[in-house]
């Protein structure tokens, strides 16, 4: 499962944005590497002019990814698709949303609004360019703050042109990975055979990269070791998406119905948490409906005991961090369960109770599926590999 890791640092369109903790890094070592090149091509420029345009640089280059990242969230958005949060990291950004696209020109139209988005700042910034020039018509550095805004508009030019260009690499999860995967599931209609074409292709790219760079190291050109880890970076997720749809697949035709417990433990609310963890402890069981005179006011797991300080667990109840009803994510027993693992993954949870009839105070629980539960099953019938269907 993606979870969110680094530092939120704002919302923008309701989408949570997150620094990866890497990102601290890449930022540092570009403006460093920024503010190196200016020294050589600016002498003229004092030290903190250099530094400065280098930082500037750098924050308008990361705002650019997130602008990259936005636009695929905005057609995302666009086509009731819930964007669950944009991280910038080293490699730059990822847009993670709620489900796969249910159309393949829904997938072609969200992957290549990234690009799009790229390629419209470039030439913004050539705009830019042509109004503060960095550099006079006989290539004679311009002095003042309108060299700075040239020389800081074309490296973000070339910057945008560039990230662009490379998303539009075949390579899955690339943007052109995705663009490809929406064609020949446009043409197939089938998604499954798409997304192992892309991903294959994408391992493909993923192997090239790791030898270009494998071959500039070996030649003593260590930009080559940054070919080599996105290689590695491409690799990983082209097997992640291609498992994804192995899980699909597996999953496909069964409901909640058929993996769900229907043993559903129960916890009165004014159980103290000390009282619940030595439960937990004697049953094994992470997760508890609350009643109260035989009526469901919430849920109690594991998670919740452990947002309370052990020491406090004797002066505490489970109404006090139970999930209340209103609170809580039902599922019924004919929901399919590729669409409840995905809303499971969505929301952060392991569980989810199955309800009969409408989630109204008159709804019957009648089991309860888990992460885990279905994660069995898909691990089953990997080992039992397809069975033939009696006659």
């Amino acid at each position: 499962m993606v979870t969110n890791s680094g530092m939120r640092v704002g919302k923008i369109l309701g989408i949570p944005i997150y620094l990866d903790f890497s990102w601290l890094l890449i930022f540092a070592c570009i403006t460093y590497a920024l503010a190196a090149q200016f020294a050589q091509q600016h002498p003229q420029w004092t030290a903190t002019q250099q530094w400065s345009v280098a930082l500037a640089t750098s924050l308008l280059f990361f705002a650019s990814v997130l602008f990259h990242e936005l636009a695929h969230s905005v057609v995302a958005q666009h086509y009731k698709i819930r964007v669950v949060s944009i991280t910038l990291f080293f490699f730059g950004g990822v847009a993670r949303i709620g489900r796969d696209p249910s159309k393949a020109i829904q997938e072609f139209n969200i992957a290549v609004a990234g690009p799009l988005a790229s390629f419209f700042l470039a030439a913004c910034f050539f705009g830019v360019t042509l109004r503060f020039p960095a550099e006079s018509p006989a290539h004679v550095p311009v002095e003042g703050i309108g060299g700075m805004i040239g020389a800081l508009a074309f490296l973000l030019m070339v910057a945008n042109g560039t990230l662009g260009l490379f998303n539009l690499a075949p390579g899955f999860p690339l943007d052109g990975g995705r663009i490809f995967r929406a064609i020949v599931w446009g043409v197939t209609k089938d998604y499954s055979k798409a997304t192992r074409v892309a991903g294959t292709t994408g391992k493909l790219i993923a192997y090239g990269f790791m030898a270009w760079g494998g071959y500039e190291v070996m030649n003593r050109q260590w930009s080559g070791a940054w070919w080599i880890v996105l290689g590695f970076f491409l690799l990983n997720a082209a097997q992640e998406s291609m498992a994804q749809v192995a899980i699909r697949e597996t999953l496909a035709g069964l409901s909640a119905a058929d993996v769900m417990s229907h043993e559903v433990p129960t916890v009165n609310r004014n159980t103290t948490l000390d009282e619940y963890g030595a439960e937990v402890l004697r049953t094994g069981r992470r997760c508890h409906l609350v009643v109260t005179e035989d009526r469901m006011v919430g849920m109690m797991n594991v998670h919740a005991l452990n947002t309370i300080p052990r020491d406090e667990w004797s002066d505490n109840s489970i109404q006090a961090v139970m999930i209340p009803r209103e609170r809580i994510l039902w599922a019924t027993p004919e929901e399919p369960l590729l669409r409840l693992l995905e809303r499971l993954l969505a929301a952060d949870i392991n569980q989810m109770p199955v309800v009969s009839g409408s989630e109204e105070d008159d709804s019957h629980v009648i089991g309860m599926v888990t992460r885990d539960s279905i994660l069995r099953v898909v691990q089953t019938r990997a080992e039992l590999g397809p069975i033939a269907a009696t006659k």
